[in-house]
């Protein structure tokens, strides 16, 4: 049974950090899966933050977090994460991380965003930016 835990949200103010982890359980992290990060504000559709494939080195980003949020993964603690810097209100959001087992490595570029790719979620972790 593969699972997914979200853990490091919280409530930051405007400018601070956070770092968000998602332990994977019932696989292991290897070179076939792809990782994405998505958040969901209350009223608005789940939007695809960042994602990467764990068999390659590159990493996709909404334009909104582009330069202020990384995505890495910890194959010996079979965790991913994501790394939030100068977070702004409009951050705020629950953040859930989603795997896909067996992942096109070439063609996830053009579909890392979409929630459809994915076929495993954890339970969401909240972030609160305040001004």
């Amino acid at each position: 049974q593969v699972q997914l835990v979200e853990s490091g949200g919280g409530s930051v103010q405007a400018g601070g950090s956070l770092r968000l982890s998602c332990v994977a359980s019932g696989y292991t992290l290897g070179s076939t899966a792809c990782i994405g990060w998505f958040r969901q504000a209350p009223g608005k559709e789940r939007e695809g933050v960042a994602g990467r494939h764990t068999g390659g080195s590159s990493a996709y980003y909404a334009d909104s977090v582009k330069g202020r949020f990384t995505i890495s993964q910890d194959n010996a603690k079979n965790t991913v994460y994501l790394q939030m810097t100068s977070l702004k209100p409009e951050d705020t959001a629950m953040y859930y991380c989603a795997t896909d087992l067996f992942c096109n490595r070439f063609s996830y570029v053009d579909y890392w965003s979409r929630p459809a790719t994915y076929n495993f979620w954890g339970q969401g972790t909240q972030v609160t930016v305040s001004s």
